[in-house]
């Protein structure tokens, strides 16, 4: 059996697509200094002009999840990484954004097989979110890093699919003869 992990090492060969909502940009701007500032000191090479990291800037966060899927079905980004910032008002307006917004970000990643990362911050106050841009910590580095291990772990996956050992080709557990669904390789066994 395999054990798969990102890593942070050997980020050269990587791409990135960075998907930032102009919207709340005092927040925003601080989350993407704080992934270039990761992703830099791992070793990628965060400028606009060089071959490991695009940018797109989009009007808010609603608009981040179609960007972010459009991006990675081009297939050149190793992961797309998604910087945004939601924040309470008076009006049920946040709930609405604040669900489609986390929705579509999955979708985007189900649907491509491409690692698309979450960093819409969703909070009640400007404080709060300026509080996880930079005032106690930023959050945009953690996007960067869990942006490089899912670029890692990915390659690691279709590296040993297409060795011919596929991991997943090997179910962990057989259904029990009484179970009703059957995988297609026990289908194929009897």
């Amino acid at each position: 059996m395999a054990v798969f992990e990102g890593t942070f090492a050997q980020t050269e060969s990587f791409r990135f697509a960075i998907v930032i909502g102009r919207f709340n940009d005092l927040v925003t701007g601080k989350l993407l200094a704080g992934c270039q500032d990761c992703l830099k000191r791992h070793g990628v090479d965060i400028n606009p002009n060089g071959t490991q990291v695009d940018y797109a800037w989009v009007p808010g966060s609603f608009e981040v999840p179609l960007v972010a899927r459009q991006l990675a079905l081009t297939g050149r980004y190793d992961a797309v990484i998604c910087l945004g910032a939601v924040i309470r008002g008076d009006t049920p307006h946040f709930d609405y954004v604040a669900a489609e917004v986390s929705k579509g970000i999955a979708t985007a990643g189900f649907q491509t097989g491409v690692p698309v990362i979450f960093g819409i911050l969703t909070t009640d106050t400007l404080q709060q979110a300026l509080e996880r841009a930079g005032i106690k910590s930023n959050l945009g580095w953690n996007y960067g890093m869990s942006a490089l291990e899912m670029a890692s772990l990915m390659h690691q996956i279709r590296d040993r699919t297409l060795e011919g050992t596929n991991p997943s080709s090997t179910p962990q557990t057989l259904p029990s003869a009484s179970s009703p669904l059957k995988s297609a390789s026990t289908e194929a066994q009897t």
